[in-house]
């Protein structure tokens, strides 16, 4: 499958998504497309772009300031009118929101642990798809073990975290599970700054 590159570096919108437009219009075949940005708007704006066109895609913070948006093409995509309507609603502003999501366990609900599993993911999948995703996910005690190497949600939180999200992981909580240095998303926080950030939380979801 060819690859193509689209360096929108120092771009804003609605820059990055005309770019890649204009590369997914002129496909002759099946392609992968990678766009490095450099903010996060872009980010969620080519995401919703992907989204529109029903093409796969994911989101990797590279760096700071420096993010790779890959999708996936079988074929070239329509223009028009149609497809302008379209750019508007994919250079829309800063989809998060002032919530905070509190994850204090590996599993969601009370009962069998291996569908709270299951639950749990899906959550976390569900919550990258709102259309207004959260400011902020905090993981503590049993929930410090999603957020690393090999977790089945890692690919969604990689992809919230370049959208944006702030993705926090209690440090105790990490050095009891003995997983500090396999943490493979955000970044190690402590109970005071957990708290702080729920106190100035508009709204707290607690799965």
């Amino acid at each position: 499958m060819e690859k193509i590159k689209v360096d929108a570096m120092g771009k804003v919108c609605p820059i990055p998504v005309i770019m890649t437009k204009k590369v997914l219009q002129g496909l002759t075949g099946p392609a992968v497309i990678e766009v490095e940005v450099d903010n996060e708007v872009a980010v969620q704006n080519l995401t919703r772009l992907a989204n529109s066109e029903n093409l796969p895609v994911k989101a990797d913070k590279l760096e700071e300031k420096h993010f790779l948006i890959t999708m996936e093409a079988e074929k070239a995509i329509g223009g028009g009118k149609e497809q302008e309507a379209q750019d508007e609603v994919c250079c829309a502003p800063d989809r998060r929101g002032d919530t905070v999501v509190a994850i204090g366990s590996a599993t969601m609900g009370v009962g069998n642990d291996e569908l709270g599993k299951v639950l749990i993911k899906g959550f976390i999948y569900s919550l990258s798809q709102l259309e207004e995703l959260p400011n902020t996910i905090l993981f503590y005690n049993g929930g410090a073990t999603i957020p690393i190497e090999g977790s089945v949600s890692l690919e969604d939180l990689k992809n919230m975290e370049a959208q944006g999200v702030t993705i926090k992981t209690c440090g105790t909580c990490l050095d009891y599970y003995k997983l500090k240095e396999k943490l493979a998303v955000g970044s190690v926080t402590n109970m005071y700054d957990i708290v702080e950030t729920l106190s100035k939380a508009a709204r707290i979801i607690k799965p």
